[in-house]
């Protein structure tokens, strides 16, 4: 499926071939938090979405040597930020992500 941008994530996935391991567990955890997540593939990141209302609670940029994440529970707190190089860095952030899912509205 084709995200809103038009852009898919395989597209996305090979620009950034040296995070393309680290990017394939972060959306697959991204995913796995409900059947109402859409993923909003950019240019230069990605972008995990609580249904088509597109309140976002996970931000993904790849960059040379890290991946920065942003989380946000909600419009009016600001987003979380945390730089990741390793698989072990994002599961110790899967309760963040469940959190920001669940209170995004």
């Amino acid at each position: 499926m084709l995200a809103p941008s038009g852009r898919s994530y395989k597209d996305f996935r090979q620009q950034n071939p040296g995070s393309a391991l680290l990017l394939d567990y972060i959306r697959e955890l991204c995913m796995s938090l409900g059947d109402n997540v859409v993923e909003d593939v950019r240019m230069h990141r990605v972008v995990f979405c609580k249904s088509m209302t597109f309140r976002w609670f996970a931000d993904i940029e790849p960059q040379q040597d890290h991946i920065i994440i942003k989380i946000q529970k909600s419009r009016k707190e600001q987003a979380q930020i945390f730089q990741v190089s390793a698989i072990k860095q994002v599961s110790e952030l899967g309760d963040t992500f469940r959190d920001a899912y669940e209170q995004i509205h």
